[in-house]
């Protein structure tokens, strides 16, 4: 029996910020971020949007009536929680319309655990091969105004319905995983912003890769002649490249050749949204499937998914008959293209309206005429949306 991804759909706010006027504010050189970082473009986040509206929007966008009558789990991974007790999956339940006899869960450990969701997932469905399970990975990536990692902010989620018999792509049982306690990223409770060790998190999750990379080997025996291409966790683009360079030498020069135009396709989507955390590995896997026009079914894909403190999973995926037909791509340009671009004065101002104190009754700047979930503000402090 296949298990793996039926459905995979993605949402971003409405707002983006061009980094080169961003660089010039900041009285750098556009090609460090451009070039140097690898981004072009970052989301910017008004404060009626949170991961809850942003993973029901990217939800919304893929359910059907079948669906919802088959899903009896949401596992909802995010790294910026809006509530210590409360789950992000409970919101999401209520918003989707989707049955009170369910489990609802919300993961974390940094940017990795989407993945852990969905390997949840996969198991719970090779059980009960008649249920669907939701995977929703959202965050809001935040280092502050002028920091030296505010060009690697950014936001969106992605929502995967996991199912048997799946329509994208099956999910192998070759996963190689491992974890080490490491101070390259963290966000302690009473901060907004995430503190980070950039040059650190970068040797880690080199470090990593390789040795999953090596590891996945000698328990698979597989070449890297043997896959069509990688997703990597992307909090900037040039992150994948630096990893599969270490080990391209492995590789027919056909073979190098395909990897990195395939590489290059995985990073169009990331480049114009920023870094999505925990669902920043599966964007990077659906900006693989929409932008390279040679993949065939049958051929395997690597994952590598990363989480700073840290944690990485390696793993293979296969792409099932037809898959290009279910992969959303002219929803997800559309989606990119029609977003307002947003001056630097307007985005910092949008940065610091966010509704961070539960003991105001305070209204967000939410529009009426909205067809999207958006958060409306605190009530006795509780959050409201519609």
């Amino acid at each position: 029996m296949t298990i793996g991804i039926d459905k995979i759909g993605f949402y971003t706010p409405n707002y983006v910020l061009d980094l080169t006027e961003l660089a010039q504010a900041r009285g750098d050189e556009p090609e460090k971020y451009t070039i140097g970082i690898g981004q072009s473009q970052q989301a910017v986040v008004p404060n009626y949007e949170d991961v809850v509206t942003m993973g029901v929007n990217a939800a919304q966008s893929i359910l059907t009536d079948d669906d919802r009558a088959a899903i009896d789990m949401v596992i909802f991974a995010t790294e910026s929680g809006i509530d210590n007790s409360k789950s992000a999956a409970v919101y999401a339940q209520k918003l989707l319309n989707l049955s009170e006899f369910s489990r609802t869960i919300e993961l974390k450990q940094a940017c990795y655990a989407g993945t852990f969701g969905l390997m949840q997932a996969r198991d719970y469905v090779t059980l009960h091969p008649e249920k669907r399970v939701l995977v929703i990975a959202a965050d809001i990536a935040r280092y502050g105004l002028g920091t030296p990692g505010e060009v690697t902010q950014g936001a969106g989620a992605i929502a995967m319905v996991v199912a048997s018999e799946p329509k994208i792509l099956a999910i192998n049982s070759d996963s190689v995983y491992m974890s080490r306690d490491v101070a390259d990223f963290w966000r302690p409770v009473d901060r907004e912003e995430a503190l980070v060790d950039g040059h650190l998190s970068t040797d880690v999750y080199k470090e990593m890769f390789l040795t999953l990379w090596q590891r996945y080997q000698k328990q698979t025996q597989h070449v890297l002649d043997d896959f069509a291409g990688f997703a990597f966790h992307l909090p900037y683009t040039k992150m994948g490249k630096k990893a599969l360079d270490q080990i391209m030498a492995e590789a027919s020069p056909a073979q190098q050749t395909r990897l990195a135009e395939h590489l290059t396709a995985s990073q169009v989507y990331s480049r114009q949204v920023g870094n999505l955390y925990t669902g920043s590995v599966y964007l990077s896997l659906l900006s693989l499937l929409s932008q390279a026009t040679d993949l065939v079914a049958g051929e395997d894909i690597a994952v590598f998914s990363y989480g700073s403190g840290a944690e990485a999973e390696l793993y293979s995926v296969t792409l099932q008959d037809n898959f290009a037909d279910y992969v959303p791509n002219t929803m997800t340009d559309a989606l990119l293209a029609n977003r307002h671009q947003v001056s630097v004065a307007e985005y910092e101002a949008m940065f610091t309206s966010h509704l961070y104190d539960s003991h105001v009754d305070a209204k967000t700047q939410a529009r009426d005429d909205a067809k999207t979930v958006q958060f409306l503000g605190w009530q006795a402090g509780e959050r409201l949306y519609r």
